[in-house]
């Protein structure tokens, strides 16, 4: 059957857009109604109501780092005494965080349409286990074979036969080629044969999952190393991207996985999972912020079409205003 049959057909842009807006619209209560609560009565900035907006941030999960950039980037832009009313105070808030959080920058691609990318674009996917990291890349392929694209997967965490199987799931519906060496195999010879599969086939993307855990913190690092090195054999640019997979509901346990991820390789896209399965989502606007990677999707449901592209005003706004 094809995924076409399984799955929603892929809407358009503007569709797309309103949809996640709903999504997101969701968890407003946690930050919005916390914010106003705490500003009703007021009609300026005070040392009560910042106090209060410091507590909602950091027990939201956006960390007390970025917590404090955003209470002092508040202050320095409104005056104590000026005048403010609900509506201005959110918009200035999702302004102030917008902000923070780092745009998209190349070889990164925006988008699923590839426009502008080398062949084939080269996807290093890593996170923990139980983040949604092999999830996420059955998504990513089923997001990319639905505009068009042929796509090859690598089944580069060899060390979890679940892990394996779920790719394979994933090639089914997807109809994406998948390189697997099996279990307990070389996870970088797996990311070589899925790029050289990739070239010499004229894929457009070449999507690799890689160990989420090995025997020791330092030798999934220098595994991740090498894989990135072995691709860049064969493709001297790669990876286009490497994308970190963090879980919203595990709060300041991402912020720890982000540090010890981008020590190993150079992350320059995030993916945030289980959106939908918290009322906090702050690890969205601090891991962003405090790494200075840019968040490119965020998971919404467990759907192929939940992994949604990320638009960091949309996103802020849907929290921030009523």
């Amino acid at each position: 059957m094809s995924i076409f049959n399984i799955f929603s057909k892929k809407k358009g842009p503007e569709e797309d857009k309103q949809e996640t807006r709903e999504m997101l619209g969701q968890k407003r209560e946690h930050f919005f109604a916390r914010i106003g609560r705490a500003f009703a009565g007021k009609s300026s900035l005070d040392d009560d109501f910042l106090d209060q907006l410091e507590e909602i941030l950091i027990t939201s999960d956006v960390g007390v780092e970025t917590t404090v950039k955003v209470i002092d980037t508040l202050t320095e832009n409104i005056s104590r005494d000026k005048y403010l009313g609900q509506q201005e105070l959110n918009d200035r808030i999702s302004e102030v965080i917008a902000g923070l959080m780092p745009d998209i920058q190349e070889p990164v691609q925006s988008d699923f349409s590839l426009a502008t990318a080398s062949k084939p674009y080269i996807v290093l996917v890593v996170g923990v286990n139980g983040v949604g990291k092999t999830t996420t890349i059955g998504k990513m392929a089923w997001q990319y074979a639905a505009t068009g694209k042929k796509v090859v997967l690598g089944a580069g965490d060899t060390f979890r036969a679940a892990a394996v199987d779920q790719l394979g799931i994933w090639k089914e519906r997807t109809g994406a080629e998948i390189i697997s060496h099996g279990m307990n195999t070389d996870p970088s010879s797996v990311a070589f044969d899925a790029v050289k599969y990739g070239v010499e086939n004229a894929a457009d993307v070449v999507i690799i999952d890689t160990a989420g855990r090995l025997h020791n913190k330092v030798s999934l690092m220098n595994e991740l190393a090498k894989m990135k090195r072995v691709v860049q054999k064969f493709q001297p640019d790669a990876p286009h991207e490497v994308v970190l997979v963090i879980d919203a509901t595990t709060g300041q346990n991402a912020y720890e996985q982000a540090r010890n991820f981008t020590a190993a390789t150079q992350v320059n896209a995030l993916a945030v999972t289980k959106l939908d399965g918290t009322a906090r989502g702050g690890v969205v606007i601090g891991v962003s912020e405090q790494f200075n990677i840019p968040v490119k999707y965020i998971g919404l449901g467990e759907k192929a079409e939940d992994l949604k592209l990320f638009d960091k005003k949309l996103f802020v706004q849907s929290l921030f205003q009523s």
